[in-house]
């Protein structure tokens, strides 16, 4: 079984327990950001894994989703930064540098400026780690905004506590999909998969002090306070959240940036 795993702070907690407690026998674990692994996934080279939330628009018809997990934040997450040499009401036709490493924030970004600020700058893919080096401004995600790169900019955004304070929702910034194909002969293994999930946000609550000191051995780099991060994101899969991630897809179709998703489609394990 071939699964993914953003090779973020962000969703170590769910692997804490497949990586140093109990690894599963004919488990291929392989790591990447989150471009790397929609791509896998859209290519069904993967046969679980999380992946951004927009992809899920591009994948809908060859997957499924587990109802209980995903990564999300209410308000501000601290790893979803657009730094900027100007405030953000003076971007239109200013150049904004896209991180290639994610979709959902991508998408994110171009609503909140064009729905909520009238705004319509060039945007331009800058790779996954960009800088203000040749742009007006940055989309930064991940580890990378949290290394302290962003805190040199004048100015400094950070995207869910803006979407939140203009449509009112938290952001569900990825999910975690399985290929259909994969089911029906692979249950048992899928299964497993699931409940070390399962086990893994367990230790968060449990034996949160030692998720966090493995978490901080495997990202040194991190400028961070790792606990206080963990308190920030979301983890269960709410019908709260998958409500703000329907209303993401529908304005994110109304603005032609993503493909219509009726509806979403989920695996029941029970």
């Amino acid at each position: 079984m071939q699964i993914g795993y953003i090779d973020y702070l962000n969703c170590w907690p769910f692997y804490y327990h497949m990586f140093e407690k109990e690894p599963l026998k004919g488990i291929n674990v392989i790591p990447g950001i989150p471009s790397e692994l929609n791509r896998m996934m859209k290519g069904k080279k993967l046969d679980l894994s999380p992946v951004s939330s927009a992809t899920y628009a591009d994948i809908k018809e060859d997957v499924l989703l587990l109802p209980q997990f995903c990564l999300s934040s209410v308000g501000y997450v601290g790893s979803v930064i657009m730094c900027s040499n100007y405030p953000i009401e003076e971007l239109n036709n200013k150049k904004v540098g896209l991180s290639g490493a994610s979709h959902t924030s991508r998408v994110l970004l171009k609503i909140l400026l064009e729905r909520f600020y009238g705004i319509e700058p060039y945007y331009l893919q800058a790779g996954p780690f960009p800088d203000l080096t040749g742009h007006d401004a940055a989309l930064i995600i991940g580890n990378d905004a949290m290394r302290g790169c962003a805190d040199k900019a004048p100015y400094k955004y950070d995207l869910g506590e803006l979407w939140l304070q203009k449509t009112g929702f938290p952001v569900v910034f990825a999910v975690f999909a399985v290929q259909k194909s994969f089911i029906k002969d692979n249950l048992p293994e899928l299964k497993a998969v699931i409940n070390l999930y399962r086990s893994s946000l367990q230790c968060l609550i449990r034996e949160k002090e030692r998720v966090i000191i493995k978490a901080k051995q495997k990202y040194p780099d991190i400028l961070y306070d790792v606990n206080c991060y963990y308190e920030t994101l979301q983890f269960e899969f709410t019908d709260n959240l998958k409500n703000a991630l329907k209303y993401y897809l529908s304005a994110a179709e109304e603005l032609n940036l993503l493909n219509k998703v009726e509806s979403l489609n989920f695996f029941y394990d029970e």
